[in-house]
């Protein structure tokens, strides 16, 4: 009799504990859940003309033509979602970077040939680049002699990221590895910091090839070298690329570049331009037609969301 009243309490006080337990994941998961969306740089998707109307109350001129060129995408483009991304200076780096990840898409082919952690160490000793030791990391200026080891690390970032990526098959999967990924605001920083430093790579191999006459380059480098502000690598890392991730973001003329690097065509609408031929642009504007397309939707060419087409 005694040992049947021991049984009940023990399992009494096993359902006790086990409940305790499961409200206490579950506190956890709800905790670690709001924490994730909180840290989220690409929010969950939203009606497209629910946000319109939201972002663009009252009947002014500005509001009323923002409100049309919404209505354009939703009826005309069959774009129904948007997917909001932080307002920061690496907002456009970010929103290109999220759908190249959602989407699954490649290393580019010139990626898959070389091995993006030597680049650095290309730069610096085989050519000779030791001014790269004034390369900024976003609002981290001026790192001296200790820029060489962190672009090694913002490299190792990026390639590592990008690999489990391609690896993932599922779609589910992938969206759930993004989201925890782009709630990490470290890795990402990293990972904006590598593509920067790979534009940097892309200008001065494009610049070298001008000074040996070497092969025909993209029209886009001649624009860029056009630029006062940009007219050799270094003066395109100070006045330029230094800036983006502190106090500047992605000009056309870079974000054609970005698109080239990375092989994907970019296109962009944009709704302060509605009504007008560059209403939709593709960056760059010459593409290869194997290359996958991205798009960004923005209101002022400054920060910019992702779109999501429904047909």
């Amino acid at each position: 009799m005694l040992s049947m009243s021991f049984l009940v309490t023990f399992i009494w006080y096993c359902r006790r504990l086990y409940g305790f337990l499961a409200q206490l994941l579950k506190r956890w998961s709800n905790y670690v859940q709001r924490k994730l969306i909180r840290n989220l740089s690409v929010l969950t998707e939203v009606d497209l003309l629910g946000y319109s109307v939201r972002e663009w109350k009252g009947e002014t001129q500005q509001a009323k033509h923002m409100r049309e060129a919404y209505e354009e995408l939703f009826w005309s483009c069959h774009i129904k979602y948007l997917r909001q991304v932080r307002r920061d200076n690496y907002c456009v780096l970010r929103a290109v970077l999220f759908q190249i990840f959602s989407q699954g898409i490649p290393f580019p082919s010139w990626m898959r040939e070389r091995d993006i952690l030597k680049l650095p160490e290309k730069l610096l000793y085989s050519q000779g680049c030791n001014w790269i030791q004034q390369y900024s990391f976003g609002p981290e200026r001026y790192t001296g002699p200790s820029a060489f080891g962190k672009l090694r690390k913002c490299m190792e970032t990026l390639k590592t990221n990008w690999i489990e990526i391609i690896a993932t098959k599922d779609h589910e999967e992938r969206g759930n590895i993004c989201n925890t990924l782009f709630s990490d605001e470290n890795k990402e920083h990293k990972m904006y910091e590598a593509i920067k430093f790979i534009m940097l790579y892309e200008v001065v191999e494009a610049y070298e090839k001008i000074k040996n006459r070497e092969e025909p380059i993209h029209s886009l480098f001649s624009l860029l070298f056009a630029r006062d502000s940009s007219s050799d690598p270094l003066s395109f890392m100070m006045n330029h690329l230094n800036s983006i991730g502190d106090s500047l973001c992605l000009d056309q003329v870079e974000l054609c570049l970005l698109g080239y690097l990375l092989e994907v065509k970019i296109r962009v609408h944009r709704l302060h331009r509605f009504n007008t031929e560059e209403f939709q642009v593709n960056y760059p504007d010459e593409y290869r037609r194997e290359w996958n397309e991205i798009s960004l939707l923005t209101e002022d060419d400054r920060y910019y969301h992702i779109p999501v087409f429904r047909t």
